[in-house]
């Protein structure tokens, strides 16, 4: 009987270990599905939502007497969910680490280690792949490795000195301007960018400058011309004495001669895939993106989509933060496979255009480019959203485009003159489409000129000399933030989006048509965060910081040692804003109305989301109204009311009409006379479509 019994319990436990199973923690849930399903029936693959521990938000929980150590705590929220991987990783026969492939999926995969007293010192449970298809997946389960410290350093490193601005300086403000403020490394560099070039803007003097636009033509066909010089030499126009003296030499109904007709072969190259930071910028001038719907759609691009049949659930992007311009010879080779069967022999690269790095990037993944070229975005285009189609397409058309040949142009400079005035037209055609067959919105658009060589005559069709003005620098577009961001070394492109979105929601930039311009309440922030504490302003101490995280994560440099030699000065500076900065009052104005509750004035109030309008009774009348700004424009939709400006919670601005609800009109860029009642505004092209038409209709 004791035999029997013994027996059981053997083949119990036998049963019990067999049906153990490896698990699998990555960040997102769509990302596990995936995974799961390349990895089958030995695996379960489950999501830790994101981080699962965190510095406290209630208090700065970095130990700066001991060595800045940090105070790491359970996020609230996720309590469920810790129990729930603890329980997974007790019954599992392994636990695998595969959240993403940088500094951040690596503090996560430290953190989880910590949560479920992984073996840090010898376990090999970190699992990291650039793609999420079946081939990258099961091979990176091949190479398992141990966390790596350096990269944990290096995140633990820029949090903690981000708590450390962030926690001492917002305190300060709070007590010496507003409550609800914030300043931040990043921020107040992006915030500074912003504010300098407003200032620019400002101080611009512009100068007077004039040009002569002509048309000429040759037989039937007209072709557009620009003043050159005269006798030979190139000449400035500054004013309209110049010009006149020019025209007086002009015999406007004689013919003019070509001069000079000089033909050449141009060639355009490719431009390399996507970076992080180039995709962001590239999206926002070509879809309108803003870099947060960018960022948001190509993580759903990475982590999978569920393209039906056989294929089921697949990442259809490389990984999606990278400053680096590398392919894999894998991708290579399938895209000129790819090119040769779609497009042709002639379209191929023998020897793709390869980019330097930017100075400071970190190389560590290859650009973001399809998993698979043959996926075509038509072929795909019913499986996706909108979004992910359109940015899918992006990155899909770059990168085939970046394996290509260049498009070769035959251009044209054509000379005219006249008594020793010169005017010249340039004109140009594609002779091969190379990689815009690819990318057509990479395409120049042709100019082509008559057929015209030297000693013909062409006949002055009109001229127009006009005066112009020198514009001053264009406010930043968010695609030019981010260009101005990388350029100066600042932050990383993975960090721009957050870093926007901030100085957004704290109200101290808004956005008209497409552009930052800073608030008062920015300028005011801003300008006390230079006076006291200049460096957390200065770009080339935030860029400095930025590369010495940079030597944390190479193993050059020790987090702590980053960390103390930024923060004891910072500390000396805190003391000195402590005591020295005096109190900003911000008064109240007068509104110019009374109050329909009670009848007492009204008055403009500063709040942390800009200016309102509050009755100057409160808090015995708790009276408050939103400050709209006409435009000076008629609703488009009902021809009533005005359009005014809004801000929607999230502090984006808006366009509606003042007669809401009444009238439902609105508008996300600033309406002009063309806009229609959709809200949309024609193109450039098509308004001077619609007034030809109206010309003729009403001729």
């Amino acid at each position: 009987m004791a035999e029997k019994t013994a027996a059981k319990k053997t083949t119990k436990k036998r049963a019990t270990a067999k049906a153990k199973k490896n698990l699998v923690i990555v960040e997102s849930p769509s990302k596990a599905k995936t995974i799961e399903k390349y990895l089958g029936t030995n695996y379960k693959v489950v999501a830790s939502i994101g981080h699962i521990r965190d510095l406290p938000k209630s208090q700065m929980g970095v130990d700066i007497e001991n060595d800045y150590e940090p105070r790491y705590i359970n996020i609230r929220g996720k309590g469920d969910i810790i129990k729930g991987l603890k329980k997974e990783a007790k019954a599992a026969k392994r636990v695998y680490l595969a959240s993403d492939p940088d500094r951040e999926g690596e503090a996560i995969a430290w953190h989880l280690s910590h949560i479920l007293d992984l073996d840090l010192e010898s376990g090999e449970n970190r699992v990291v792949f650039n793609e999420i298809t079946k081939d990258a997946v099961k091979e990176a389960f091949k190479h398992p490795r141990q966390i790596k410290m350096n990269l944990v350093d290096a995140q633990q490193a820029r949090r903690i000195l981000d708590r450390l601005v962030g926690y001492s300086i917002s305190p300060i403000l709070w007590k010496k301007v507003k409550k609800g403020l914030s300043a931040g490394r990043v921020q107040s560099v992006a915030l500074g960018l912003v504010i300098d070039r407003e200032k620019e803007i400002q101080a611009f003097e512009p100068d007077e400058y004039w040009t002569i636009d002509t048309e000429f033509k040759k037989g039937a066909k007209k072709f557009k011309a620009n003043f050159y010089g005269v006798d030979g030499e190139k000449l400035e126009l500054p004013d309209n004495e110049t010009v006149q003296s020019v025209m007086k030499r002009l015999q406007i109904k004689d013919d003019f001669a070509i001069s000079d007709v000089t033909a050449k072969e141009r060639k355009r190259n490719p431009q390399p895939p996507f970076t992080t930071s180039t995709m962001q910028q590239t999206a926002n001038t070509q879809l309108n993106f803003r870099t947060r719907k960018t960022m948001m759609a190509a993580q759903q691009l990475y982590e999978g989509i569920n393209l039906g049949g056989k294929e089921g659930t697949v990442g259809l992007i490389t990984y999606m933060r990278t400053d680096s311009t590398r392919i894999s010879d894998t991708a290579k080779n399938e895209a000129s496979l790819f090119i040769h069967e779609e497009y042709g022999d002639e379209y191929a690269a023998l020897k793709p255009v390869e980019s330097k790095l930017q100075e400071g990037a970190q190389d560590a993944h290859e650009a973001i480019r399809p998993t698979s070229v043959f996926r075509t975005p038509a072929s795909l285009k019913d499986k996706l959203t909108s979004d992910q189609f359109r940015l899918y397409q992006l990155i899909w058309s770059r990168f085939v485009a970046s394996q290509m040949t260049p498009e070769i142009l035959d251009t044209m400079r054509v000379t005219i003159e006249q008594n020793g005035v010169q005017f010249r037209a340039n004109g140009s055609k594609t002779k091969f489409p190379g990689f815009t067959k690819a990318y057509p919105a990479a395409k120049e658009k042709d100019n082509v000129l008559p057929d015209l060589t030297v000693g013909d005559a062409v006949a002055l069709v009109n001229s127009n000399p006009e005066q112009h003005f020198t514009q001053p620098p264009a406010r930043y577009t968010e695609a030019a933030l981010v260009k101005a961001l990388e350029e100066n070394g600042v932050g990383r492109p993975s960090t721009y989006a957050a870093t926007i979105e901030v100085i957004q929601k704290r109200n101290y930039v808004r956005i008209d048509t497409k552009k930052f311009v800073p608030t008062e309440l920015g300028e005011m922030v801003q300008d006390t965060v230079r006076q006291f504490f200049p460096e957390i302003a200065n770009i080339k101490f935030t860029a400095k910081v930025e590369d010495e995280l940079d030597q944390v994560e190479n193993g050059q440099e020790n987090w702590v040692q980053v960390i103390d030699d930024f923060f004891k000065p910072f500390s000396k500076e805190l003391e000195k804003a402590e005591t020295e900065m005096e109190r900003i009052v911000i008064k109240d104005e007068l509104a110019g109305y009374n109050c329909e509750v009670c009848g007492a004035p009204m008055l403009v109030k500063m709040g942390r989301y800009g200016k309102f309008h509050a009755c100057s009774r409160f808090p015995d009348c708790r009276n408050t109204k939103t400050i709209v700004e006409e435009i000076g424009l008629t609703c488009p939709k009902c021809g009533i009311g005005q359009v005014v400006e809004r801000k929607t919670k999230r502090g984006r601005t808006f366009y509606g009409c003042s007669r809401y609800p009444d009238c439902d009109f609105v508008a996300w860029d600033k309406p002009n006379e063309h806009t229609l009642a959709d809200g949309t505004t024609p193109k450039v092209e098509d308004q001077a479509d619609s007034a030809k038409e109206a010309a003729v209709t009403e001729a």
